[in-house]
C-alpha cells in the first residue's frame, strides 16, 4: 500500500474511533483539573496560582496533601498548606497528580471478560514509575510529563470495554496473557487501537498536544526507534513492553531488554537494580491511589528468562 492509500486508510479509522467516542457518554474533567491546565500555559504562574483551584476543591486539596506527605517524599515535617506542597515538590507534579487523580476517578470499571480496572492501575503506576526514570537516563531534564503521559496510556481501554463489551471480551481473551499485544488485536479487528483513542480523548479534554502524542504513540515503539525517537517517545513506549500484573510470563521481556541495552548502551545486568528501584518506588507510592502490591514484582519477571517461564 503506498502512501497516500496508508493516510487515506489511517483517516478512516480515526473517523471510526472519533465516531465511537462521539457516542459515549465520556466523562468530563473536573473544574479544578481544567483551571490547573489553563493556569499552566503561562509560565509566570506560581503556586500562589496553582493553589486557588486546588483549594477550591476539598476533596483535591485531601489528596494532594495526602501525596505529598506520603512516604513516596519522605519530609520530615507534615505539609498543610498547598501552597508549600507545590513550592516544594514543584507545579509540574501537582498539576499532572491532579490530572491522573481526576482521570483515575473517571474511569468506568465494565464487567468485560478478564478486565480489572485495579489490575490495570497497578500497570499503569509500574509504566509511569519507569517512564519517569528512564526519561532521566535518556536525558529528559523534566520527566514529570513522562510519569503522566506513562500512567495514562491505556485510560481508554475501560472506555471502549464499556462501549463494546462483546468485543473487548473476546480480545482480551485472545491476549493469551500477553503473548499478543491488545493494540495489534483492536488493529485488525477495528482499524485502530486503544493509543489512538487515548490521544483523541487526551485531545478533547486539551490536554496539551506533545502529551496527547506521547500517549497516541505509546504502542508504536519499533516505528519510533526507526525514525530516531525523543527521550520522551523511547520512555513512554518503552514502558508498555513491561508484564502486567496478571500475566505468569514476560512474553516481551526480551525485546524489552534488547531495546533498554540499544537505546542506554548499558548491559543487561543494569536492568535488574532499575527494576527494583520502580518496584520500591510502587510500594510507595501505591497507598496514595488505594492499590495493593502486585503478586510478582518487575525484578522477578526479569529474573524469570521468557523461554524457561513457557517451559
Amino acid at each position: 500500500m503506498n502512501k497516500g492509500a496508508q493516510d487515506m486508510t489511517n483517516r478512516k479509522a480515526l473517523l471510526r474511533v472519533e465516531s465511537l467516542l462521539a457516542g459515549a457518554q465520556l466523562p468530563a474533567l473536573p473544574q479544578s483539573a481544567i483551571r490547573l491546565l489553563q493556569l499552566s500555559q503561562d509560565p509566570e504562574n506560581g503556586p500562589a496560582e496553582f493553589a486557588v483551584p486546588i483549594e477550591s476543591d476539598p476533596g483535591l486539596t485531601g489528596q494532594v496533601l495526602k501525596f505529598v506527605n506520603s512516604s513516596y517524599f519522605g519530609f520530615a515535617r507534615e505539609i498543610s498548606s498547598i501552597r508549600l506542597a507545590i513550592t516544594l515538590v514543584g507545579i509540574r507534579t501537582i498539576k499532572n497528580f491532579a490530572l491522573w487523580s481526576a482521570v483515575f476517578s473517571l474511569m468506568p470499571n465494565p464487567k468485560c471478560g478478564p478486565f480489572d480496572l485495579k489490575s490495570m492501575w497497578q500497570d499503569s503506576l509500574r509504566r509511569g514509575l519507569f517512564a519517569r526514570t528512564m526519561g532521566r537516563l535518556l536525558g529528559q531534564v523534566d520527566s514529570e510529563d513522562l510519569f503522566a503521559a506513562a500512567l495514562l496510556q491505556d485510560m481508554a481501554v475501560p472506555l471502549l470495554a464499556k462501549e463494546l463489551p462483546v468485543e473487548y471480551d473476546k480480545l482480551f481473551q485472545l491476549r493469551q496473557s500477553g503473548r499478543t499485544r491488545l493494540s495489534d488485536l483492536e488493529q485488525e479487528r477495528f482499524g485502530w487501537n486503544h493509543a489512538e483513542a487515548a490521544g483523541l480523548l487526551a485531545r478533547r479534554w486539551s490536554l496539551p498536544e506533545e502529551f496527547a502524542d506521547l500517549i497516541q504513540s505509546h504502542t508504536k515503539f519499533t516505528e519510533l526507534l526507526a525514525k530516531g525517537a525523543t527521550p520522551g517517545q523511547a520512555a513512554v513506549s518503552l514502558s508498555a513492553l513491561l508484564p502486567t500484573v496478571r500475566d505468569d510470563i514476560w512474553f516481551e521481556r526480551d525485546a524489552f531488554v534488547e531495546a533498554y541495552c540499544r537505546l542506554t548502551g548499558s548491559a543487561e545486568s543494569q536492568i535488574q537494580p532499575l527494576l527494583a528501584e520502580i518496584d520500591a518506588d510502587f510500594q510507595e507510592f501505591a497507598p496514595v491511589l488505594k492499590l495493593g502490591m502486585p503478586a510478582r514484582t518487575l525484578a522477578d519477571c526479569l529474573a524469570e528468562p521468557e523461554e524457561s517461564a513457557v517451559s
